[in-house]
């Protein structure tokens, strides 16, 4: 949205509006400087998860809740 257009609706409203419009965009400044903040995320190491997960001998093989449909 453009700041003239803004700007123009702005002027059409009572001051007490006004007030509430200056509110929310400091609310809004202060969100915008919170989500600024950066935080580094732990990066995963090659084999960490080792040993986490087990995989059975026989997961390829076909589910005896099927068989009708085979």
């Amino acid at each position: 949205m453009d700041s003239l257009l803004l700007y123009k609706k702005l002027n059409h409203l009572p001051d007490t509006m006004k007030a509430e419009v200056a509110d929310f965009i400091e609310f809004l400044e202060q969100k915008a400087k919170k989500g600024k903040k950066k935080v580094d995320k732990p990066v995963p190491k090659f084999g960490s998860a080792k040993g986490l997960f087990v995989m059975h001998n026989d997961f390829d093989e076909p589910l005896e809740d099927f068989k009708d449909y085979m």
